[in-house]
């Protein structure tokens, strides 16, 4: 039972390990560490290879060390390949996904515009409104108040036009702007 736990502590160990060096490359390759990991490298190794001629009787242990084997190896390969393309000078870093450094005089990049919003027609009339009194050198009314007037107004022009398409016109008479219904044709 101890040998058990023993051999699934030292597999956890070695994972952990794994994923340290890993980070290390990582690091190494995006240029954020300018030494390559190779002291851990070849401890993890060696703490690998002290389990390859020794015999796991647990199912699940020898399954799980083969498993860390094989990705420690396919990683080696990984990172092998890597530092020769490195030395080659083909190697591409990744920099996009680290943050730039600030005050390079770079903009950030823009905000996506906000897609253009439908006015609706109480809207349209506050609008036209407002342009009228400003050209007639007057107060314009507030939004609010125009709404309330057209929903007291609303009963009123079903009644005159029934359900025929409406349209508002603003006539300025005697210096002011006054709000004209007429029938769409």
């Amino acid at each position: 039972m101890n040998e058990r736990r023993d051999v699934g502590r030292t597999l956890s160990d070695i994972e952990l390990q794994m994923k340290e060096v890993e980070i290390g490359y990582e690091q190494y390759f995006a240029g954020v560490e300018k030494r390559e990991p190779m002291l851990a490298r070849e401890a993890l190794a060696k703490r690998i290879r002290h389990f390859a001629n020794r015999r796991i009787v647990q199912t699940d242990l020898r399954f799980r060390y083969q498993n860390l084997a094989t990705r420690f190896h396919v990683y080696c390969g990984y990172w092998d390949r890597i530092l020769r393309l490195i030395d080659e000078g083909s190697y591409n870093r990744q920099m996009g996904a680290l943050p730039k450094a600030p005050g390079l005089g770079e903009l950030p990049p823009p905000l996506p515009l906000p897609p253009p919003r439908v006015l609706d027609e109480v809207e349209v009339v506050f609008h036209k409104l407002v342009a009228a009194h400003q050209a007639c050198n007057l107060q314009p009314p507030e939004l609010r108040q125009v709404e309330n007037f057209l929903a007291r107004q609303r009963d009123l022009i079903r009644s005159k036009f029934g359900d025929r398409p409406i349209e508002f016109h603003i006539n300025t008479e005697g210096g002011k702007p006054k709000l004209k219904v007429k029938v769409k044709r």
